[in-house]
């Protein structure tokens, strides 16, 4: 029998496998849902409350039979779903003509780049603009989204809040905005996009990497380049992004654990997907772009385009920082300056421990496990191993991703080892 929502379903399953289905469907499919429903409502509190019944309902139903098409099911259900709530509502004849959608007026994949222009409206505050995104683009938990803001769970919770009251009041649209307003929130969509990607690239529990996350915000880069072709930090970004996507496969050993940059089988980069990246950062570079995304996507050149990680140019690398801190001079910038500096070939030590121990008074990398992981490094080159110990406990309690603490404990567990290497790998890992 087909599903009421026109999609047949496969076989009954267990309720573990439907569980498990609903999870993939949610990392799937949550941006292009909520995205529709939106579109049906320009209510953001409705779109959130009704997709997330559509994957309740998911659990409840499925059992009997997966969807063919998990994604177009769930999108028929919230829309129902906030349907028949706006019936209910005393205010229905107010509301419906924003459910008269105008000719061709379809679903796009441009939807979820339109729900990102709409959270980063200029009348938004900055922090608001990229913790509503996440929360919304994501699917993020709040606390997944206070963790990659580095901020506690109760303020990402507020500023979500603050944004969604703002839209509401100020009558914000949802659409992607005209030329002439794309300059006053590119910054704020290039920062969500990004973000997106770190979250994925290593994310919290047990697996070191969401696909679809790292996925959501490569496809977003690529519709913001097709918008803007002419913008250097678009361009930069989705170099940055290929980069470091080219290196996946590498980033895993046979048995599951990380393996830093300096060890990884440089034959399983993806070459495609490397040749692109360095293009587009190049030309980024040649057209002006010297951003903060434009530098990120040079370092991460010089990276991939050293013949070995004994002879990546860190000299440059520590200048492309250098340069990063003139025009984003955030403490996570400085820290990856810091790191790069210990690696400078005959680098002062001291010194370099000197520029961690300022940084640690930084509210922002309180709880930012590579900082102490960065401090443990350079303290075991030193031969301080006990302080080194010290350090790597508090990177590990401040880990939320168990690929990382499993790596950590290693590093600890290998002092001695540790303490007597030269300096050939890289204190954050995957840097």
């Amino acid at each position: 029998m087909a599903d009421p929502t026109g999609y047949p379903p496969a076989a009954a399953r267990s309720a573990v496998e439907v569980a498990r289905e609903v999870e993939r469907a949610h990392r799937e499919s949550w941006s292009t849902v909520l995205a529709s429903v939106v579109r049906l409502t320009r209510d953001l509190d409705l779109a959130e409350d009704c997709t997330q019944d559509a994957f309740v309902q998911a659990l409840r139903t499925w059992p009997d039979g997966i969807p063919s098409n998990p994604g177009g099911w769930l999108t028929t259900v919230a829309r129902r779903l906030a349907l028949d709530r706006l019936r209910r509502e005393t205010n229905l004849w107010r509301k419906l003509p924003l459910l008269i959608e105008a000719p061709g007026d379809v679903e796009q994949p441009t939807d979820p780049l339109r729900l990102v222009f709409t959270c980063c409206h200029p009348a938004l505050a900055r922090e608001a603009q990229v913790a509503l995104t996440l929360r919304l683009i994501c699917g993020l938990t709040t606390r997944e989204v206070a963790a990659g803001l580095l901020i506690s769970e109760p303020t990402a919770a507020a500023r979500i809040t603050r944004a969604k009251k703002k839209i509401a009041a100020a009558g914000i649209p949802y659409r992607i905005p005209a030329d002439e307003e794309l300059p006053a929130r590119l910054d704020a969509v290039l920062t969500v996009v990004h973000l997106v990607y770190t979250a994925g690239h290593v994310a919290a529990g047990q697996v070191l990497t969401r696909s679809d996350l790292t996925g959501r915000a490569v496809e977003l880069a690529k519709l913001l380049v097709r918008l803007m072709p002419k913008e250097p930090e678009a361009e930069a970004l989705l170099g940055l992004l290929l980069m470091t996507e080219a290196r996946g496969d590498a980033r895993l050993s046979e048995d599951g654990e990380l393996v830093l940059l300096a060890d990884q089988d440089r034959s399983k980069w993806d070459g495609k997907l490397l040749a692109e990246g360095v293009s587009r950062a190049t030309a980024a570079l040649n057209g002006g772009g010297l951003g903060r995304f434009a530098l990120q996507a040079a370092v991460a050149g010089l990276h991939v385009t050293a013949p070995s990680w004994e002879q990546t140019d860190w000299t440059q690398v520590v200048r492309m920082y250098d340069a990063m801190l003139i025009s984003w001079p955030t403490p996570i910038v400085a820290l990856n300056r810091a790191a790069a500096h210990s690696l400078v070939p005959g680098a002062n030590l001291e010194a370099a421990l000197a520029e961690l121990d300022a940084l640690s008074n930084e509210p922002a990398l309180k709880s930012y496990a590579y900082l102490p992981a960065t401090r443990a490094d350079v303290l075991a080159r030193l031969g301080r191993v006990q302080e080194a110990a010290e350090a790597y406990d508090a990177a590990i309690t401040l880990t939320a991703n168990e690929t990382e603490r499993r790596f950590l404990t290693r590093r600890r567990s290998s002092l001695a080892e540790h303490s007597a290497r030269p300096a050939q790998q890289s204190p954050i890992p995957d840097r």
